[in-house]
């Protein structure tokens, strides 16, 4: 594919599927056998061969899907980083396996993410969560949909609109921070849930959340997917200054943000 070609997003929808699946049942794998080791990488953020083995299958299965479309993991070589992105108008970003904390502990909230990034835009998301057996996807144009085990049939999502009262809020629970409690306190009545990863995303596309208000640091491959997933339901994804999030920068750094279900409500009215 030439750089001023445009995919055929519906056409590489379900490849992707198949490789966030295949690799989640590669990490599954290990998973369920406990006991994995772990190495630190140079920032201490734990990696595991599971993330590596994910990883691996992921990248040659999208570098053989387009072969001219550069491919950027969280377990990429570190040159890959930065400014060589600059003129990147097409690449895939990808979180091999997004909550490696919680799958360490031996917690099921775990995920594999292949975004499809277009001029700084995630246009594609693929979210999988094989020991839930919950699988997300959605591109720019055809909608986001939600299959529950192996093999289910795809649902389509839409975030709610307009937000449910108590407000629904999602949170992390291994980055807590003291500006997200003044948040939720200034929602009024809310209701806050706990949960890990990018599965956070897929509830909001589903409705079953309102707000998702992130002020722990991440990094781009974190949201991406599900980024492109909820936009695609009809959410909404944008930094404290109401700007969208975006993708391709020097840094992979995210600023703090605000994920949502219905763009139109004033989600930083709330800010403290």
């Amino acid at each position: 594919m030439q750089a001023s070609e445009t995919p055929d997003l519906s056409a590489l929808i379900g490849p992707a599927r198949e490789l966030a699946r295949v690799a989640g049942q590669l990490a599954l794998k290990f998973f369920d056998e406990g006991g994995v080791e772990v190495d630190y990488k140079s920032d201490r953020s734990p990696v595991t061969v599971a993330d590596r083995a994910a990883h691996e299958h992921i990248v040659a299965g999208l570098e053989r899907l387009e072969p001219t479309m550069p491919v950027l993991s969280e377990e990429s070589d570190p040159e890959t980083l930065g400014a060589r992105r600059s003129g990147w108008a097409w690449h895939w970003l990808v979180d091999p396996l997004d909550g490696t904390r919680q799958f360490i502990r031996g917690h099921p909230e775990f995920t594999v993410n292949i975004a499809l990034i277009h001029k700084g835009q995630p246009v594609l998301g693929v979210l999988d969560a094989p020991a839930l057996g919950q699988h997300y996807f959605g591109c720019r144009g055809g909608g986001a949909f939600y299959c529950e085990g192996a093999d289910g049939a795809p649902q389509a999502i839409r975030a709610a609109q307009p937000p449910a009262q108590p407000r629904r809020v999602l949170a992390s629970g291994s980055h807590p921070a003291p500006v997200l409690d003044r948040y939720v306190a200034a929602l009024g009545e809310a209701r806050r849930r706990v949960v890990s990863s990018s599965l956070k995303f897929g509830l909001l596309a589903r409705g079953e959340a309102d707000v998702y208000a992130r002020m722990w640091p991440t990094s781009e491959w974190d949201t991406a997917a599900g980024q492109a997933i909820l936009e695609c339901a009809g959410g909404a994804v944008f930094a404290l200054d109401g700007q969208p999030l975006r993708y391709g920068k020097r840094s992979t750094k995210n600023p703090f943000f605000i994920a949502c279900g219905d763009p139109a409500h004033d989600w930083l009215q709330y800010l403290p």
